[in-house]
């Protein structure tokens, strides 16, 4: 085992560790993470009713519930795809002045997130309240679409392995791969967006991928360390929040997902101004018009 190359990357992680452990960044974190409790749902009804109105895919929809129960497991998933199932059903047609009311409401969560993301690279300007609406609209549309995508992706697979291995236990299993074929791509490029163009600075777009790319596999394994302790969890929150217990879990693994991104802005940048000492400038950087 090399002890200096594991030393490096210990010392490499205290600044990140001091950094989340700011109250700063935890009043940014449960900001957005209260904004995702808020903007969370209206934003999968624009998706469903897309996929059941416009493009009249049942098995898109599907694949949006499947998703759904794969990111919250046991009651918090069947909680939420029953009342999406309603909530879509009893508005009846795509209204599509209801639906950008909808995607309005979605984008609130942008606006704290653009802060955090500032304040990670160092950019003391920020947008004005309009320009970060627009700029948050447009990345909803952009996730919109990539979200529509994959649930399309997954659905056609479907389709194609249910006509070859029917009612085998092998299709499911193929499902699920495709699932996470199409979730994992879908999730960097998100990220991507996010990390591109939602800061009010200059970042380079190879820099902005290479971190979508890590934290989208960190988002990965943090689904998964969920599953794993979701029992003891799910108990918890249950003898704590009652009837709110739902709220609860949406709100928790929102704000440790919004760490998880704040903390790749931070790494990404503080390598960047070691290796780049021009962006002490931060003139320079927060240029964007």
């Amino acid at each position: 085992m090399n002890f200096a190359r594991v030393g490096r990357s210990y010392q490499s992680t205290i600044p990140t560790l001091r950094y989340l452990f700011e109250v700063e960044v935890h009043v940014y974190g449960f900001s957005v993470a209260a904004n995702v409790l808020l903007s969370f749902f209206p934003f999968l009804i624009v998706l469903v009713s897309l996929c059941r109105y416009v493009l009249h895919w049942d098995a898109a929809e599907a694949a949006i519930y499947v998703a759904l129960l794969d990111y919250f497991p046991g009651d918090t998933g069947d909680f939420l795809v029953r009342n999406l199932r309603w909530a879509v059903t009893s508005r009846g047609p795509f209204q599509w002045v209801s639906m950008l009311l909808l995607l309005f409401t979605a984008n609130g969560v942008f606006e704290p997130l653009e802060v955090a993301l500032n304040r990670a690279w160092g950019i003391s300007r920020t947008r004005s309240y309009v320009k970060n609406q627009l700029v948050s609209l447009g990345l909803i549309f952009a996730c919109g679409a990539l979200g529509v995508m994959s649930a399309v992706f997954t659905a056609t697979n479907q389709s194609w392995t249910s006509q070859f291995f029917s009612e085998n236990a092998n299709a499911t299993l193929i499902a699920v791969f495709f699932l996470k074929l199409a979730m994992v791509p879908t999730t960097i490029a998100i990220l991507f967006l996010i990390y591109w163009i939602l800061p009010f600075g200059k970042i380079p777009p190879p820099l902005a991928f290479r971190t979508a790319v890590y934290v989208a596999l960190a988002l990965e394994a943090l689904k998964y360390l969920h599953l794993l302790g979701w029992p003891w969890l799910r108990n918890k929150l249950a003898q704590e929040y009652g009837p709110f217990v739902n709220s609860a879990t949406i709100l928790i693994l929102s704000f440790a997902a919004a760490m998880i991104v704040m903390a790749g802005a931070e790494i990404t940048a503080r390598e960047q101004r070691a290796h780049v000492p021009d962006l002490e400038n931060r003139d320079k950087l927060s240029d964007k018009s």
